[in-house]
C-alpha cells in the first residue's frame, strides 16, 4: 500500500527556515530601524522630519505661499505624491504645524477652521473637507532661492516628482520649534526658543563662537506660556551636552470678588484634561479641602481652568499644593537628538549652531555659484550681442542671404567669430529689436554685469563675507517675524519653598481613644453636627485631644513601645463610626494595649512617667523623633516597675502623688531632671516604706482640698504627708483606706 505524503510537513517545509538571530536582526531588523531613525522620527538640521518637509514643499508647489487658502483635503492629496503614508497621518502632520493648533512657537501653516488645541487632549480637529490652509508669511524663509540649487534633490518614492533633502531655512528652525520623535533604540525632544532670541544669539555665535549661550539664550520659550523656573547650571548642561531637564509651571490670576483662582497658562508638556482629573481626585481623596468646583472654562478668548475656592483661602499656599501634586507643574526633558549628514547626534545648542551654520554657508554658496554661473551666462550673451553692434548690416545681410533656417546660426558664427549660443541668442532677437539703440542698451549691462559677477565671486571666496550675510538674514527674520516671548522667566530663589508639611490639608481634628483600643479621628468642622459618640458595649473613651491634621500621634503601650504615625495618614471618620481598632491600624503584638496617646508637630515639650516604686522620670519629647520615620520605637519607657501614670507637657506642671491613699506629696516637675535615655528608670521622688506603693497620681485641681500646699514638698525624695481627715472626706479616700486595709488584713 502506497504510503500517503504528511501535507502539514510540506508546508512547514515551504514557509519555516530556520535563521540565525544574528542575521534575522542584520536582515530585518536593522534597515527597519534605520529607515525610522533616518526617514520618520529625528528631525534633520533644517528642523523638519521628512513628513513636515513633504507637506510644506507640496503646499509651495500648489502656490499656496502667494495664493489664497484651499481646503486641507486638497493638500492632503496633493501630499500623498511624495508621502505615502496615508491621508490620516498627513493631516495630523499638517495640523500640529498650523496656527490654530497652537504646538508651533513658530507656525508655518496659516489656517482657518477647528484644528483643535495643542494643549487639550479631548478638542477634537474638524476633518479636512471643513478646513483651510496656506503657508504662512514665515515660509518665505524656507523656501528662499530653493530654486537655486542650495539643495539638494532627489525624486520621490515612484520618481515622477523632484523633493528636497532640507530646506534652505534662513533661521535656526531646528531650535525655534519644539521637536519630539521617537524612532526604535532612540528619541528626540528638542524644546523651542524665542527666535528674536534665537537669531541674535545665532548672531552673536557667528560672530565669535566662545560665547556663553547662556548669556544670548536666556531661556526655552513654549507656546503655551507659562512659567519657567530658571536654574542657571540646569540650562548651562542642556545648552552644552543636549541633555537634561527643566522645570516649567502654570500662570494664575487671584479673583478676589468671586472668590476663585483662574489658570490661563500651562506647562507645554500637559494639557488641560490631565490637569482638571488630577485636582478632581485629590478633592475627591480629601488631600485638597479649599477648592469647591473645578470648571474648564476654555473659549475663543483662549485657556482658562477656574478654581472655586473657600473664603479665606491661603490661594498662593493652595497654588503651590497644587504645582506639587498635579500637571501645573511639569518638566521637559531634552534631548537634543538629530541628523546630521544622515547620522543621529546628540548635540549642545552650540553643535547645532555649528552644524547649522555650516548648512546654511554651504547653501549660500551654492546660490552664489548659481547666482554666478547665470550672470556669466548672460555675460556671454551680451559679448557676442556688442560683437554684431560694430556691423548691424552686416548680421541682417546674413539673416536675409541665408537660404536655409538651419544655416543661419552658422553663417552668424562665421561671420563674427561667435559660438554657438551667442548665435542663437541673436538669432532669436525680434526684428523691432534690431536697431542700434536697443543693442546699444542692452550692451551697456556688460560693465554691471562684470562688476556683479566680480562682486559675487569675491563673496564666494570670502567666509567673512559669506557669514555677514547670514547675520543679515537673520537680523531681517527678527525684524518680520520676532515676537516678545511668551514664557516667563522665574528665578529659582523666587519660588517659594515648601515642605511636606505644608502639602497637608491642614484642619482641625479630634482624636479618641477608647479604652478598648479603638481610635477616631473626627474633623471639627464635622463633629460640630455629630451627634453622640458611638462606642462599643461597655467601652468609654480613655483619652479625647484635640489638634490639627499636621501632626504626628504618639501611641504608649503597656509593653513600653511607642507607635507613631502622622494625622493626616489616618482616614477621617464621623462620630456614628466605631472608628479604626489600633492593634490593625498600627501592627502591635497581640495582647498589647494602647495606654495614653498624644500629639505634636515639632516634638517640644516633654513627657513625664511615674512608677510605682515611688520613681519618676522625664525624657524630652524629641526623644521620640526619628529621621527615617520609623513607626515602631521600642523601650519608649522604663520597665523595671509598674507604670502609674504618664502625660505630656509643654510646661512644667505640679503633680499629686498618693501612696496607698494616706500619705500624699505635692511637686512640680521641675524637680525632676531630664533623663539622657528615654527608657532611664528616673528618679527617687517619693520615699517609701515597705510594702507601700505610688498608688495615684493626679492634678492638683483634682484633689479638693482647702489647703494643698499643706502637701507640697520643697526637696525630693519626699516622705510625703498624712492626708488630712476633712480632705479624706472630701475626696471620699475612708472607705477606700477602709479596703486597703482589710485586703492587708
Amino acid at each position: 500500500m502506497a504510503k500517503k505524503k504528511n501535507t502539514t510537513t510540506e508546508v512547514k517545509d515551504i514557509f519555516i527556515h530556520e535563521q540565525a538571530i544574528t542575521q534575522t536582526l542584520e536582515l530585518n531588523y536593522m534597515p527597519y530601524a534605520m529607515s525610522v531613525i533616518v526617514s520618520r522620527a529625528i528631525p534633520e538640521i533644517d528642523g523638519f522630519k521628512p513628513s513636515h518637509r513633504k507637506l510644506l514643499y507640496t503646499m509651495y508647489l500648489m502656490n499656496l505661499l502667494k495664493g489664497d487658502r484651499t481646503k486641507s483635503s486638497n493638500v492632503v492629496g496633493q501630499t500623498m505624491k511624495l508621502n505615502p503614508h496615508g491621508d490620516g497621518a498627513i493631516y495630523e502632520t499638517l495640523v500640529r504645524l498650523t496656527e490654530g493648533n497652537g504646538a508651533l512657537l513658530v507656525p508655518f501653516v496659516d489656517s482657518k477652521g477647528n484644528f483643535g488645541k495643542q494643549y487639550s487632549r479631548d478638542m477634537a480637529y474638524a476633518a479636512p473637507r471643513y478646513t483651510e490652509v496656506k503657508l504662512g508669511t514665515i515660509c518665505n524663509e524656507l523656501f528662499g532661492d530653493i530654486e537655486k540649487n542650495t539643495v539638494d534633490f532627489i525624486d520621490n518614492y515612484d520618481g515622477t516628482i523632484k523633493e528636497p533633502t532640507l530646506l534652505p531655512t534662513t533661521f535656526p528652525n531646528i531650535l525655534a520649534n519644539p521637536n519630539l520623535g521617537i524612532a526604535v533604540g532612540m528619541a528626540s525632544s528638542i524644546c523651542s526658543f524665542n527666535l528674536s532670541e534665537l537669531c541674535n544669539a545665532t548672531i552673536a555665535y557667528i560672530k565669535d563662537d566662545s560665547i556663553d549661550l547662556c548669556d544670548h539664550l536666556p531661556a526655552p520659550d513654549f507656546s503655551t506660556g507659562g512659567e519657567l523656573i530658571y536654574n542657571r547650571k540646569d540650562l548651562e548642561q542642556i545648552y552644552k551636552t543636549g541633555r537634561g531637564s527643566f522645570k516649567m509651571r502654570a500662570k494664575y490670576r487671584f479673583d478676589k470678588a468671586n472668590s476663585c483662582i483662574e489658570i490661563y497658562e500651562i506647562p507645554y508638556t500637559t494639557n488641560i484634561e490631565s490637569i482638571i482629573d488630577k485636582i478632581l481626585t485629590l478633592v475627591k481623596s480629601g488631600k485638597i479641602r479649599d477648592i469647591t468646583d473645578v470648571r474648564d472654562e476654555t473659549d475663543l478668548n483662549g485657556l482658562k481652568i477656574t478654581l472655586d475656592i473657600k473664603r479665606n483661602t491661603n490661594y498662593e499656599l493652595l497654588m503651590h499644593k497644587l504645582f506639587s501634586l498635579t500637571p501645573l507643574s511639569d518638566s521637559f526633558s531634552c534631548n537634543f537628538n538629530v541628523l546630521i549628514y544622515g547620522k543621529p547626534m546628540t548635540l549642545g545648542v552650540g553643535d547645532i549652531l555649528r552644524y547649522w551654520v555650516e548648512f546654511r554657508v554651504d547653501s549660500i554658496r551654492r546660490q552664489l555659484a548659481f547666482d554666478i554661473n547665470k550672470k556669466e551666462e548672460k555675460y556671454h550673451l551680451l559679448q557676442g550681442l556688442s560683437k554684431i553692434l560694430m556691423d548691424i548690416d552686416k548680421a541682417i545681410s546674413i539673416i536675409r542671404n541665408t537660404e536655409q533656417e538651419n544655416m543661419v546660426v552658422p553663417n552668424l558664427m562665421n561671420g563674427f567669430d561667435i559660438d554657438q549660443i551667442q548665435g542663437e541668442y541673436i538669432a532669436e532677437i525680434k526684428l523691432r529689436n534690431i536697431n542700434k539703440e536697443y543693442i546699444l542698451r542692452r550692451i551697456e549691462e556688460l560693465k554691471t554685469l562684470e562688476d556683479e559677477i566680480q562682486d559675487l565671486k569675491d563673496t564666494l571666496k570670502s567666509d567673512t563675507k559669506i557669514r555677514n550675510i547670514i547675520c543679515k538674514q537673520l537680523k531681517n527674520v527678527d525684524k518680520k517675524f520676532g515676537k516678545p516671548r511668551k514664557t516667563v522667566i522665574v528665578q529659582e530663589e523666587e519660588i517659594v519653598t515648601i515642605t511636606k508639611d505644608d502639602l497637608i490639608e491642614d484642619y482641625g481634628i479630634r482624636l479618641f481613644l477608647t479604652e478598648e483600643n479603638y481610635f477616631k479621628k473626627i474633623p471639627l468642622a464635622s463633629l460640630r453636627s455629630a451627634g453622640e459618640q458611638k462606642l462599643k458595649d461597655e467601652d468609654k473613651i480613655l483619652y479625647e485631644l484635640e489638634t490639627t491634621n499636621r501632626t504626628d500621634i504618639l501611641f504608649f503601650s503597656d509593653q513600653y513601645n511607642v507607635y507613631k504615625m502622622k494625622a493626616s495618614d489616618i482616614t477621617d471618620t464621623k462620630a456614628s463610626i466605631l472608628g479604626d481598632y489600633l492593634p490593625n491600624l498600627l501592627g502591635m503584638d497581640p495582647d498589647e494595649k494602647i495606654i495614653y496617646m498624644t500629639a505634636t508637630s515639632d516634638y517640644s515639650g516633654f513627657m513625664v512617667f511615674f512608677f510605682e516604686n515611688g520613681k519618676a522620670a522625664k525624657v524630652q519629647l524629641t526623644a521620640y523623633a526619628t529621621k527615617m520615620n520609623r513607626r515602631k520605637l521600642v523601650n519608649a519607657y522604663s520597665s523595671r516597675a509598674k507604670l502609674v501614670y504618664m502625660e505630656k507637657l509643654d510646661t512644667e506642671a505640679d503633680y499629686i502623688l498618693m501612696r496607698n491613699n494616706d500619705k500624699a506629696t505635692l511637686l512640680n516637675t521641675d524637680m525632676i531632671p531630664i533623663n539622657a535615655s528615654k527608657s532611664a528608670s528616673g528618679v527617687q521622688v517619693y520615699t517609701l516604706k515597705k510594702n507601700s506603693t505610688v498608688s495615684t497620681v493626679f492634678k492638683p485641681e483634682e484633689f479638693a482640698s482647702l489647703d494643698i500646699e499643706y502637701y507640697r514638698t520643697k526637696k525630693i525624695p519626699s516622705t510625703g504627708h498624712f492626708i488630712q481627715e476633712k480632705d479624706k472626706v472630701a475626696n471620699g479616700l475612708l472607705d477606700q483606706i477602709q479596703l486597703n486595709d482589710m485586703e492587708q488584713i
